[in-house]
């Protein structure tokens, strides 16, 4: 046994001695000059993850790391406007990891994460949660986002303005996804998509004020939107026919929308569900505004492809009627799952066709003001597909184990946004001859426990 060990032992050692020293790497600019970097963005580039912003999260931000990596080629200080706690207004840790079902930490905020914090500025970190591509040219944007807000140098100026006024000789930009996301996190039912044209004069007018001066920088491009885990994690738990019923709740719902039928045509409507509940499986009936009836009668049934959101409240398909009907009241009336908790297949195709439109400006951008170009859509497709594994770490997009997304279902862990770097550091190295160090996942953390 001793033998044995002594040869494993010999054996390792000598794969070592094969490898590199981290030494032998010389970390350098290339052609790109690292010595004030700004970084333009929403709540990715802030540090948003968890459901909200914190302390550790924003020291776990891409942007932080990327400017740990730039000190080495001369990089200087790189500031961020911190909150003052770890609970931020809505922090969820998970309780019991084989019970995925988020709490939120429950710590009232400190409440200086409401003061200005201006004065101690300018902030290298220009990520605003929340903000879409043209809330970053717009004037006073700071009466509006309270996260801008607290460190605005006033409350007339734009991102883009105190941004540009830093004269950044390095910046990053990953901006995009809220113009697509709010839309999608509503289900469709609330907030709309970013005219394509408004998105590409704003984009354009951010790049031109922060290449004036001859700064050089990396245009990220947004990831599929519908492939996180906010839209597929529930999908995975319940399928769009997880109606179950036996033959005698099959029967009932099937007179109840019989009986609805009459009660429409007595009000001069003629309407036909066409639905045939049966014992076993069946596809759930949601809302659907495009339906010519009035609420609550405009329901349909699902169809394969369609998303269910991770705000689902399944106590109501539970023990309600959500999802058939409602039998609460002196009648019973359809009771679809709402607009506002599923994302319908024209919706999705809407939302896909944007963010390509959108991608396709973002890059179109990127080669017009000849900057680095880091493409997070294919990489976020080839974590869903097949994972990604980096120092040890497979990140894939499945909820709580696939290490990339935290516990909002959107956002990033530390270590998804340790990976984000990395492709981030590719495409600087990439494009300007530079040999930045990569970003180690291990050196972040992942999902929060209660303990």
């Amino acid at each position: 046994m001793k033998i044995r060990n002594i040869i494993l032992l010999f054996a390792l050692l000598s794969v070592f001695a094969c490898k590199p020293e981290l030494e032998d790497f010389s970390t350098t600019n290339g052609n790109a000059d690292f010595t004030k970097y700004v970084a333009l963005g929403n709540s990715l580039t802030a540090g948003y993850t968890d459901g909200d912003l914190f302390m550790s999260g924003q020291e776990n931000s891409y942007p932080s790391m990327l400017a740990f990596q730039m000190e080495a080629a001369g990089g200087g200080e790189f500031k961020q406007p911190m909150m003052f706690d770890e609970y931020g207004f809505g922090k969820r840790y998970l309780l019991d990891a084989s019970k995925p079902g988020p709490v939120n930490a429950g710590v009232a905020p400190d409440p200086r994460n409401f003061e200005s914090v201006a004065a101690q500025g300018p902030y290298n970190n220009m990520g605003v949660p929340g903000a879409k591509s043209f809330h970053l040219i717009t004037p006073g944007y700071g009466t509006l986002n309270p996260y801008f807000g607290r460190f605005a140098t006033s409350t007339s100026t734009s991102v883009i303005a105190d941004a540009a006024a830093q004269d950044a000789t390095f910046f990053s930009c990953w901006i995009g996804a809220n113009d697509v996301l709010t839309y999608a996190i509503a289900g469709g039912a609330a907030d709309s998509i970013t005219d394509i044209n408004t998105f590409s004069y704003s984009v354009n007018l951010v790049l031109d004020y922060m290449t004036a001066n001859g700064a050089k920088g990396v245009v990220a491009n947004i990831p599929d939107i519908t492939s996180i885990p906010y839209f597929t994690f529930m999908n995975t738990q319940l399928p769009y026919a997880g109606l179950v019923l036996d033959a005698e709740q099959a029967a009932t719902l099937n007179f109840a929308y019989a009986s609805f039928e009459q009660y429409l045509a007595s009000l001069g409507v003629t309407w036909s569900y066409g639905f045939n509940f049966v014992e076993g499986p069946n596809a759930f009936v949601v809302e659907d505004e495009t339906i010519p009836l009035p609420a609550p009668f405009n329901v349909r049934q699902m169809v394969a492809g369609e998303l269910f959101l991770l705000t689902l409240p399944t106590d109501s398909l539970i023990n309600h009627g959500m999802g058939s009907v409602n039998q609460a009241g002196p009648q019973p009336v359809p009771y679809g799952i709402p607009d506002k908790y599923f994302i319908s297949l024209a919706e999705k195709t809407e939302i896909e066709n944007a963010t390509a439109a959108f991608n396709q400006v973002l890059l179109n951008l990127a080669n017009q003001y000849d900057l680095a170009f880091a493409d997070m859509h294919s990489k976020l497709a080839e974590a869903e597909a097949s994972g990604i594994k980096w120092d040890g770490i497979t990140f894939t997009t499945t909820f709580i184990y696939g290490n990339t997304f935290s516990l909002d279902g959107v956002h990033m862990t530390g270590q998804g946004y340790a990976l984000a770097s990395n492709f981030f550091i590719d495409a600087i190295n990439a494009k300007y001859n530079a040999q930045l160090k990569y970003v180690n996942p291990n050196l972040y953390p992942g999902i929060y426990y209660f303990q």
